[in-house]
């Protein structure tokens, strides 16, 4: 991007410039709750046009009612069914950003584990978002300077007992993000991860907010306390503006100061 025509103006137009979606087409996954609604949320905020998609079909429709701005598609789609996802890729459009926030939780210890449950973790929280970005890149979907985030987790990254199908998904996802970063970049196209630490969301059971042991336990684990789905959609907005237009193949870890 052409820094120089921006300098001279106030620094509200130079942050909007920088910061902001204005003329931006963003597809969220998972938007129909947590960090995918916080993340359609700020998207919208920032200028973007929303394709949104998930399961739930009227908790995306609250959704949708409630974004700011025009111009926004709502595209149901259950990720993990292979004609449901060639439909969404055929669907959606032109794209300049994607935001892969659909997943599920895979808290089971490892001796428990049944072959059913670790290919539904794997196929939601990993083959899913792969193979929907493989389709809007075979496609020509995504333009040039385009972002892709997937949402890791701090999971990934970290021992925590109980939590292998989950750890091993989001880590699964690390692993194929440097080369299609690599792949990427001849079409100015950049790939990202975030790794969030623990996050306020309906993902897990609200009976574990409830506990006050639960929650006073795992914030100790967190210097500046649990993290909010805002937290991780504020990130996105960055990874999919011009402000992010060096950052490829890339890990940030949004986990509030907690330890490994």
């Amino acid at each position: 991007m052409n820094m120089s025509p921006i300098l001279s103006e106030t620094p509200r137009d130079v942050a909007r410039a920088l910061f902001g979606l204005s003329g931006k087409t963003v597809l969220v996954t998972g938007a129909s709750s947590g960090i995918g609604a916080a993340t359609a949320f700020a998207c919208a905020n920032a200028g973007a046009r929303l394709v949104i998609s998930g399961r739930d079909v009227s908790r995306l429709d609250a959704v949708f009612s409630s974004l700011p701005g025009e111009g926004h598609r709502v595209l149901p789609a259950d990720l993990t069914d292979t004609g449901a996802a060639q439909q969404l890729a055929a669907d959606c459009g032109a794209l300049d950003g994607v935001v892969h926030c659909a997943g599920m939780p895979g808290q089971i210890p490892m001796k428990a584990v049944k072959d059913a449950f670790m290919h539904d973790v794997m196929n939601c929280n990993y083959h899913a978002p792969i193979m929907l970005t493989c389709r809007l890149l075979s496609r020509q979907a995504i333009r040039k300077g385009g972002s892709i985030i997937f949402l890791s987790s701090i999971a990934a990254l970290t021992g925590t007992v109980g939590v292998g199908p989950y750890s091993a998904s989001k880590a699964a996802l690390i692993g194929a993000l440097r080369p299609l970063a690599l792949e990427c970049v001849r079409r100015h196209i950049r790939a990202n991860a975030l790794c969030p630490g623990l996050v306020k969301t309906p993902f897990l059971s609200q009976g574990m907010w409830e506990d006050p042991d639960f929650f006073e336990e795992k914030n100790k684990r967190y210097p500046l306390g649990i993290g909010k789905p805002e937290d991780i959609a504020f990130a996105c907005v960055y990874l999919l503006s011009d402000a992010g237009v060096h950052i490829t193949g890339q890990l940030i870890n949004i986990d509030g100061g907690g330890e490994f």
